[in-house]
């Protein structure tokens, strides 16, 4: 597993260690003894231990019967795998393409009430045209070399869409004015990208702020990130996506989206800003 930069994987990741600890304490076996029994290094054991490694299905499955507690095994690989779902790398989700994550998505946007989402560098998804979602991933597929599925990809992506027009939805979106400025697509997909963010403004399911270049900042520009209602914020960076769920992690990214939202413009003063961006492009 990849070492997380997120204070909630790491805390996962340790208080999974603890529970194999309390196994073999409970066992009454010393680290050495189940080694033996587990038929590896006892250095092995001082790693996963100490939360240094991450235990694979196999591992865990060994520690358990080693300490004779085979009924706690499949409930520990279930918590494993959830800490190693907090940071995965995109190569890593795109490995057969990116149809599977989109649609993946598609099912937590279903479940999410009120999304809160900051974008420094592109639109969000649901606000994305197919042929702007096209053109983005077509950059992501060639730089990270992963299979190109894009059609199939972005079918899923705009598919997130119809939430802005079904009840019990409710998006809050802040960008940067860069957003709106970077030459991500072509002339005519920008246009048409730029334009579909003025013909969804007026949806009673959507608040779209953007933060002018001219914005006296009081929260530096950050990466992009998603929070779905109060229980999950997913970040976005260059080689993964990171999820978060640990209570006081979760508070700074909804600190940091208030003091991004002040600083905001909203109504006509985003529309002016958006109509700019076209003119730019005629």
């Amino acid at each position: 597993m990849t070492a997380s930069p997120s204070s909630s994987a790491q805390a996962a990741r340790v208080a999974l260690a603890v529970r194999l600890q309390h196994l073999r304490k409970d066992a009454g076996l010393t680290g050495r003894e189940l080694s033996a029994r587990c038929g590896w290094h006892p250095a092995k054991t001082t790693r996963l231990q100490k939360g240094e490694a991450a235990p694979t299905d196999s591992d865990i499955r060994t520690w358990c019967a080693a300490c004779g507690a085979d009924g706690q095994a499949d409930d520990l690989i279930a918590t494993a795998r959830a800490v190693d779902s907090m940071y995965l790398e995109w190569r890593r989700l795109h490995r057969s393409g990116m149809r599977r994550v989109q649609e993946d998505f598609y099912t937590l946007y279903e479940h999410t009430r009120l999304c809160r989402a900051y974008l420094s560098n592109v639109p969000p998804g649901f606000l994305q045209t197919p042929a702007f979602a096209t053109a983005l991933m077509q950059q992501i597929t060639a730089f990270q070399g992963t299979p190109n599925d894009v059609a199939e990809a972005v079918a899923a992506r705009v598919a997130r869409s119809r939430f802005l027009y079904e009840g019990g939805h409710r998006y809050v979106v802040v960008m940067e004015e860069s957003v709106l400025r970077f030459r991500t697509a072509d002339p005519d997909a920008m246009r048409g990208q730029l334009r579909h963010l003025l013909a969804v403004m007026p949806l009673a399911s959507l608040s779209l702020g953007i933060i002018p270049f001219t914005a006296q900042r009081t929260v530096w520009p950050l990466e992009a990130f998603y929070v779905h209602d109060d229980t999950l914020a997913v970040v976005e960076t260059l080689t993964a996506e990171i999820r978060v769920t640990q209570p006081r992690e979760l508070a700074d990214y909804a600190k940091a989206f208030a003091g991004l939202a002040s600083m905001a413009v909203y109504g006509d003063a985003a529309r002016t800003l958006i109509t700019a961006a076209i003119d730019t492009l005629e």
